[in-house]
């Protein structure tokens, strides 16, 4: 039977209870620091050679079900009615929204370093100590809304932009595809500074501090982000029935993305599925 994905808002007090002693037991073991170490690892830019699955690229989506499955499975080994909530970020907008009270997720970084002092990721309690990163210090770091430079978070209006497209990707298959739910979604855009940056990406430089780079699984609304990302895609689909997964066939010897992409029936690293096994999620969860 399919088990259910709730928004955020939603969650109980015992949940989010439960939800919290999950991931820190998954920290405790080794085995949440491990997540980590898979994101920065598939963390493969444009400008990068070889493979891309993660990010830039159309197995964006599929590659992240499968890696948020991978540390929901996780959770519930630990607590078997634990699933990930998802964070709407077009009606959650400010800080003093319910995921970022002391009794789930914490809040802002302080001034001085953006490191996270409030709920139970913070460093003082010594239960979530940061161990793969790509910066110095061992404590998780937020910026809400980078006052140096701010920015909001996406509006459901913008949001509308991506989930109106038909095409599920386009031709070049990376950031500068203008075309395409995908990278609408992805949020790879044209224009300088903050205006390059949409729904997802503008999410992580909206949070800031660890979710700025390919160590963002630190932060545990990494989580709660992709969950509703994903949520994102699953509306996309009901909205143009019918539309695929694209490329559907691989790029040709000599074509720009030959062995840089995943076609529908090729392998996603690191676990040889396709996107094609990852487009229907219906019988192991739903949304609510």
């Amino acid at each position: 039977m399919a088990y259910t994905r709730k928004n955020v808002s939603a969650l109980t007090r015992s949940e989010k209870r439960r939800l919290i002693g999950a991931f820190l037991e998954i920290k405790r073991t080794g085995e949440y620091d491990e997540f980590v170490r898979v994101h920065i690892d598939h963390y493969v830019s444009d400008g990068e050679d070889g493979l891309r699955t993660a990010h830039m690229t159309p197995s964006f989506l599929p590659w992240h079900r499968r890696f948020l499955l991978d540390l929901e499975r996780a959770l519930r080994r630990v607590d078997s009615g634990v699933s990930v909530p998802y964070w709407d970020w077009t009606k959650d907008r400010t800080p003093a929204a319910s995921l970022w009270q002391e009794d789930l997720l914490g809040g802002n970084g302080r001034r001085s370093d953006h490191q996270v002092m409030t709920g139970p990721f913070a460093r003082r309690h010594k239960k979530w100590v940061v161990k793969e990163s790509m910066t110095d210090g061992d404590y998780l770091t937020r910026d809400f809304g980078r006052p140096r430079d701010p920015l909001d978070l996406p509006t459901a209006g913008e949001l509308a932009k991506a989930l109106d497209d038909p095409v599920y990707d386009a031709h070049p298959w990376d950031s500068t595809s203008g075309r395409g739910f995908r990278n609408r979604l992805e949020g790879w855009g044209t224009g300088r500074g903050n205006d390059a940056w949409r729904n997802h990406n503008r999410v992580h430089r909206w949070v800031g501090g660890h979710m700025l780079g390919g160590a963002s699984v630190n932060d545990p609304v990494f989580w709660l982000h992709h969950s509703f990302v994903d949520l994102l895609w699953t509306r996309w689909q009901k909205r143009h029935r019918g539309a695929r997964y694209l490329p559907e066939s691989p790029p040709q010897l000599g074509e720009r993305q030959y062995g840089r992409i995943v076609a529908r029936h090729e392998e996603m690293p690191p676990w040889g599925v396709t996107p094609d096994q990852l487009e229907d999620h219906s019988r192991i969860y739903r949304y609510v």
